[in-house]
């Protein structure tokens, strides 16, 4: 209250500086007004952008230099002109190379139960699901469209269900003698498998969810083995 009182009088002040003398400077108005306004609020924040601090930062300068940024890994998918491109691995050797994905299916307590009992509508799940997943990494190359077919040498989908969170673990394998490598090939297979498992048990839930689809372990290749750590 005692600062709308307050600022009732610096109005009434201003009108009458302003009224009572028509050729009244109005710089000198305003002037005396700020003064009335610091009386009551303290001082006023600097006037213009120069005095906010938002603007006290300032922009430094890449530490990368040229020679840091050619020797940095780049997308090998992408060209200089930043198009899409099919990766050349004629020069590359070639090797033995096994890779290994995984991913889960979380079915919930009802589908499980009818999963596990083979009942189902559409037959045996898990049976359907890995005859999928194998013919999906066969058909990487057709699916993913830079991906180089290649011939595989093997491919293992195993799928076991889990009855501590009620879902389904599945793992999948390929395996080739090449010049590039085969973790799309067992990703794609995992992926498919899972996808085939909510499609033959989606009548008994929609609510089933694919999760973790991933890589787990790779050997071969110019970058040699490598394994997830947990």
């Amino acid at each position: 209250m005692l600062l709308l009182r307050r600022l009732g009088a610096v109005f009434r002040s201003s009108r009458r500086l302003y009224s009572s003398n028509g050729d009244h400077d109005l710089a000198n108005t305003i002037a005396e007004f700020n003064k009335e306004m610091e009386s009551v609020f303290g001082d006023l924040p600097p006037s213009g952008i120069s005095g906010s601090s938002h603007n006290s930062f300032t922009v430094e300068k890449s530490a990368i230099t040229p020679q840091e940024c050619e020797n940095a890994v780049s997308l090998t998918h992408v060209g200089r002109a930043g198009e899409a491109q099919m990766v050349d691995v004629s020069p590359k050797e070639s090797t033995k190379r096994i890779a290994i994905a995984s991913c889960n299916v979380i079915l919930g307590k009802k589908v499980f139960d009818l999963v596990l009992a083979n009942q189902m509508a559409k037959g045996d799940v898990l049976s359907v699901a890995k005859i999928a997943g194998i013919s999906g990494a066969k058909h990487t190359s057709t699916l993913i469209p830079l991906c180089h077919n290649i011939t595989l040498s093997h491919v293992r989908v195993d799928l076991h269900l889990n009855p501590k969170n009620y879902s389904v673990d599945i793992e999948g394998e390929a395996a080739s003698t090449g010049k590039t490598g085969v973790e799309m090939e067992a990703m794609t297979a995992v992926t498919i498998a899972g996808l085939t498992v909510y499609d033959m048990c989606k009548a008994a839930s929609k609510d089933i969810q694919i999760t973790n689809v991933r890589l787990e372990s790779k050997t071969g290749g110019k970058s040699g083995q490598w394994s997830r750590e947990e």
